[in-house]
C-alpha cells in the first residue's frame, strides 16, 4: 500500500461524524487494551491513556527507526476508545465516578500481531511503566450491531445525546442489549477545548420483538 490509510476516509461508518443517530454492523476488530476502575479524572487513567498512545504511536513511527514489521504500511493512528459501564448491581441515583469500570483502547491495523506488540513494549520500555506494559493485551472485539450517534462537548453532558439516542432507537424497533456503553473520542481531550469535544456515543443493540410485532 503506497497511500496513507485514513481510517477517517475509509470507515466512516465505523466512525461517522454526524449528529443524526445512525444504526450499522461493526465488523470484528483488534485494539492494544487497557483494564480499570476509577473516577476518570484521576491521574491513573491518565497514565493508562498516555501508554497506549506511546505504544500506539511506536508502532506506527517504527519505519523511522529502521524497524519494518511484517506487512506494515503507512496509517494514521485510530482514537482513543473506551467502554464504560458499573458493577452489578449498582442502584444509585447519580454515577459516582469512583465505581466506573472502563475498558480503555486504540485499534490496531491488521498487521499488528502478538510479536508486533511484543516488541513495540521493548520500544517504549523507557516511557511506559512496566506495570502497564505488563498488563496491555491485544484483544480482538466484535461488537455486532449498534446505534450510535456523535456528541459534542463536555463528557458530564453526555446524558442528553444518550436520551436521544435510546429515543430513536425504540422508534426504530430496537433496544440496548446492556448498560455499558462504548465512546470514541474522535477529539484528543487531553488537548481539544471541552466545548469542543467530539466523542462518539456507541451501544449495543438488538431488535424488540414486542415493537417490530406492532410495527
Amino acid at each position: 500500500m503506497t497511500e496513507k490509510y485514513e481510517w477517517r476516509k475509509f470507515e466512516r461508518s465505523i466512525y461517522p461524524t454526524m449528529k443524526r443517530p445512525t444504526i450499522t454492523t461493526i465488523p470484528a476488530q483488534t485494539f492494544i487494551t487497557l483494564t480499570g476502575q476509577g473516577d476518570p479524572n484521576t491521574a491513573p487513567f491518565g497514565d493508562k491513556v498516555a501508554a497506549l498512545y506511546a505504544i500506539s504511536y511506536a508502532i506506527k513511527m517504527a519505519p523511522k527507526k529502521d524497524i519494518v514489521f511484517p506487512g506494515a504500511f503507512d496509517y494514521t493512528v485510530y482514537p482513543l476508545e473506551g467502554r464504560w459501564t458499573l458493577p452489578e448491581g449498582y442502584n444509585q441515583p447519580t454515577i459516582d465516578k469512583t465505581q466506573l469500570l472502563y475498558t480503555i483502547m486504540i485499534k490496531q491495523p491488521a498487521f499488528v500481531d502478538e510479536q508486533v506488540l511484543a516488541q513495540a513494549k521493548t520500544m517504549v520500555k523507557e516511557k511506559v511503566p512496566a506495570e502497564l506494559l505488563a498488563e496491555m493485551k491485544l484483544t480482538t472485539v466484535a461488537e455486532g450491531l449498534v446505534g450510535m450517534l456523535l456528541h459534542v462537548g463536555s463528557f458530564d453532558t453526555e446524558q442528553e445525546d444518550f436520551e436521544r439516542l435510546d429515543y430513536f432507537l425504540h422508534n426504530e424497533g430496537y433496544e440496548r442489549t446492556e448498560k455499558a456503553h462504548k465512546e470514541i473520542y474522535l477529539s484528543d481531550f487531553r488537548r481539544v477545548a471541552e466545548d469542543k469535544r467530539k466523542t462518539l456515543l456507541r451501544v449495543k443493540i438488538a431488535k424488540n420483538q414486542q415493537l417490530q410485532d406492532l410495527l
